[in-house]
């Protein structure tokens, strides 16, 4: 009889080892059935160490460059044609989201998902907004909680209304020309520019179709979105940007497309489930009606 060839046996032993492995971390992703505590307590852990990390950075490599000053309000509620207040709501909904899933994941019940999880992007950006009442740049801005709220209570009464997601608050983005005119306030790089050009951002309500129609047939990953945009802003105020940038207007954008929900693509291992859970909150390239005060527009493809 003839030996098995060495490489034979590797393969056998690394498909052996990835299977194994595969499955061992399918069983490490699986919520718990019942409160596992330690794997709560390393969520409460984790969450409440990354957060004082994150506040401490930002008040000493971000506040740090500008001057304190005494507790202060502001009322920024016209800036930016409100695209950072929906930008607030989307951040307070995906780290709600993601806050009551880890808490899900720990076994601990639907009730303490909801008032220690999703609470969790209302909490933290709270926080963030202390710290701008005490710079002189910024200001404690009452708009912004409202946002926070918004995007949290978006989560908690779908929760609570249908125990599931049937609309999802998602985000894309493409580069603008403004970005190159005012790089300190649109950001330097393409990172930057992802996080602080409004111009370039746009915020979806990406609804399922067959969550709202459970008898049909209509595919479960297919979504329908609305979406909200702004072009044509240097600044935060239209004064500023009228001075600036003479030959454009800033308007409001708004849209209408399908999207994809990655959640309902179906696959067994829970690692690619996390994966499509995550790149989730980014909505999907499709044919776009766009309608703003000016005209409207079809895009094969918009970002």
């Amino acid at each position: 009889m003839k030996k098995p060839a060495l490489k034979h046996i590797l393969l056998f032993a690394l498909l052996s080892t990835l299977s194994y492995s595969q499955s061992r971390l399918n069983d490490f992703l699986t919520p718990s059935d019942t409160l596992n505590k330690p794997r709560r307590n390393a969520v409460v852990i984790g969450e409440a160490s990354l957060a004082g990390i994150s506040l401490i950075g930002l008040n000493q490599l971000w506040y740090s460059d500008f001057d304190r000053s005494k507790f202060h309000t502001v009322n920024d509620n016209s800036e930016w044609l409100q695209m950072d207040k929906i930008g607030h709501a989307f951040t307070s909904y995906q780290m709600g989201k993601h806050g009551a899933q880890l808490l899900n994941w720990s076994g601990v019940d639907k009730k303490g998902q909801l008032i220690y999880g999703a609470t969790l992007g209302f909490g933290f950006l709270t926080a963030v907004e202390v710290l701008d009442g005490y710079s002189q740049e910024w200001g404690f801005s009452w708009g912004d909680i409202a946002a926070n709220a918004a995007g949290t209570g978006l989560y908690i009464g779908q929760e609570l209304l249908w125990n599931e997601q049937r609309i999802a608050l998602k985000y894309s983005f493409h580069q603008t020309k403004y970005a190159d005119l005012n790089p300190d306030k649109l950001g330097e790089n393409l990172l930057e520019q992802v996080l602080k050009d409004y111009n370039g951002q746009t915020y979806w309500l990406s609804a399922n179709l067959r969550s709202f129609f459970k008898e049909s047939k209509i595919p479960k990953w297919l979504n329908i979105a609305v979406g909200y945009g702004a072009d044509g802003m240097l600044y935060g105020s239209e004064v500023i940007d009228n001075q600036m940038l003479t030959t454009n207007q800033r308007v409001r954008q708004y849209y209408l497309s399908f999207d994809v929900n990655l959640n309902a693509i179906r696959t067994d291992s829970k690692f690619l489930r996390s994966i499509f859970d995550i790149f989730n909150m980014v909505k999907i390239p499709f044919p776009t009606l766009e309608i703003n005060k000016n005209k409207c527009v079809f895009h094969l493809f918009y970002n």
